[in-house]
């Protein structure tokens, strides 16, 4: 029994209408009987599946047919019901049956354009089908690539751009190209290289999003238009899904023209960021696609994301430029990293594109490093101790997901110029060990990229405090009473000989090994990295 269902009633009741031949009237009467009683079912009753497949084929045969669209869209309606069972698609994934949604949902037909409103739910209600049978089948996915249905749902889109009342239709669309270019890696490549993919997709999000220019790259900011639409904030997500598969893996901008294309993407992102949804839930999911979709974006034209700030704005400004979207993806990376869970995929995202634009763009990277890494002023505390967003990132040095742990860390290097000595400041050498040992770095000195060379200006507070800062937890710690002061020399010499047996023993029972750092930077076993030390000591005998 299907649960929300009576015992087997409606489903008997569909598929004896179905298979009745009867009136379309008594068809669609049992159908939306059994719609009705199984909208939010997902888990179906073994027992009935082969009933369910019948009825998946009766209702195919149906709307082979011509009849009208009332019984139409109940037919499609019960078929995206029934597609929710994977196990009931072997029947319904053939060319034939494919052809019939495909006509369906108009996109068998090249030249006609989208005027019959009375025809749009059927449209709405087959595309749906699709996405179900797409997203549950691999067969329906290689039938998807031999019936080309990727160029037929770009072609659709085109006309859905300046129609009224497509909403829906552009909304599955859209879902339906993201399934494709998500679950068949050929279909992705076509929709990049064959159908313009990235172009019709942009056009498609830039709609969605009511985008007004200025200028070639900046989007007009009006402070008081209203949230997207329920319907516009789902399109504009579905946009940026599809768009973030067609452009994985295009770091590397080879023409004029791709610049131009990921420049404005680049340009409408922003605006994106700058655009609130109907609730905050909707807004934050639109955000995190955006900035999904910006890790893709070539770090090269990432500086659209700011712009030179006008008179009239009062937008946070930094250096003459508006950092309005800036100001977003930190607002949004302090979010992800209060909720404290699913750090990787919510976190890491937003963390890597900061990293990226503060080690490309130096606006960007001061106006961050301004926020998160002020200059010290009290450093009675330990840097990953209290509310602000640096104690925040520095406890995320030290956390058991590596990925994290080492994202966190590279976006404090980079907003210290990648230099060992600043980064130590603001985290103590114990939470920077593990990014310094896997950069080679423990010794000090720098990363491999080139900084502007202003300096960091210390506070007078700082520079106090400084000789009595502990460096390995990076806060200011009362002087302790050294043990060593009241012992003898045969004491002191005793404990030396005591720690020295015990860090042997521990030794050779192999529960530690002593490593050592190589002059490199990286760490070696003990032995290894002191006879590198004497291998590259210069010879000090006189030559004569």
């Amino acid at each position: 029994m299907e649960r929300g269902e009576g015992p087997g009633a409606g489903l008997g009741a569909a598929l004896e209408a179905a298979q009745g031949r009867g009136a379309a009237e008594a068809v669609e009467r049992a159908l939306a009987r059994y719609n009705e009683e199984n909208r939010a079912i997902f888990r179906f009753d073994p027992a009935d599946e082969d009933k369910r497949k019948k009825l998946c084929e009766e209702i195919l045969n149906i709307l082979e047919k011509d009849t009208k669209t009332s019984c139409q869209v109940a037919c499609l309606e019960a078929l995206r019901i029934l597609s929710r069972d994977k196990t009931v698609l072997v029947p319904v994934t053939t060319k034939r049956n494919m052809q019939i949604l495909m006509r369906l949902a108009k996109l068998d037909t090249v030249e006609d354009p989208l005027e019959k409103v009375s025809e749009f739910p059927v449209i709405v209600e087959a595309l749906k089908c699709l996405c179900n049978i797409v997203f549950n089948s691999a067969v329906a996915q290689k039938l998807s690539l031999e019936l080309n249905l990727a160029a037929m749902l770009c072609n659709l889109l085109k006309k859905c751009k300046d129609q009224q009342l497509v909403g829906d239709i552009k909304c599955f669309d859209l879902r339906l190209l993201f399934l494709l270019s998500l679950l068949h890696t050929d279909i992705r490549s076509q929709l990049r290289q064959e159908l313009q993919g990235v172009q019709i997709l942009t056009q498609a999000l830039e709609s969605s999003l009511n985008v007004r220019w200025t200028e070639e790259y900046k989007a007009a900011e009006d402070r008081d238009r209203p949230p997207l639409s329920l319907q516009e904030t789902d399109c504009a997500i579905e946009a940026l899904k599809a768009l973030f598969n067609v452009t994985l893996d295009s770091w590397n901008v080879h023409s004029k023209n791709e610049s131009h294309q990921f420049r404005y993407m680049a340009a409408i992102l922003r605006h994106c960021l700058l655009t609130m949804g109907p609730t905050e839930d909707k807004t934050e999911e639109l955000h995190s696609n955006a900035i999904n979709l910006l890790s893709n974006v070539p770090v090269s034209c990432l500086d659209v994301l700011i712009s030179p700030s006008s008179q009239e704005e009062t937008d946070i400004k930094y250096n003459g430029m508006n950092m309005g979207a800036i100001q977003i993806l930190l607002d949004f990376m302090e979010k992800r990293i209060d909720k404290g869970s699913s750090y990787r995929e919510g976190l890491t995202p937003v963390l890597s594109l900061l990293t990226e634009c503060c080690r490309t763009h130096r606006n960007i990277r001061k106006f961050i490093k301004a926020q998160v890494l002020p200059p010290l002023r009290d450093v009675s505390n330990r840097p990953e101790v209290g509310t602000t967003v640096r104690n925040k990132l520095v406890r995320l040095m030290t956390h058991v997901d590596l990925g994290v742990k080492q994202i966190a860390a590279e976006f404090l290097f980079v907003l210290c110029k990648e230099r060992v000595d600043s980064l130590l400041k603001y985290t103590g050498y114990g939470n920077a060990a593990g990014l310094l040992a896997a950069r080679g770095l423990l010794a000090g000195g720098r990363g491999d990229h080139w900084y502007s060379d202003d300096e960091d200006t210390d506070t007078e507070e700082y520079k106090s405090a400084k000789p009595n800062i502990n460096l390995i937890t990076g806060h200011l710690e009362e002087p302790m009473p050294n043990p060593m002061d009241e012992m003898t020399e045969e004491q002191k010499e005793y404990e030396a000989m005591k720690l020295v047996n015990m860090f042997d023993k521990l030794s050779r029972d192999e529960l530690i090994k002593p490593m050592g750092v190589r002059p490199d930077g990286t760490m070696a076993p003990l032995e290894e990295a002191v006879s590198q030390y004497h291998t590259n000591k210069p010879d000090s005998s006189d030559s004569d």
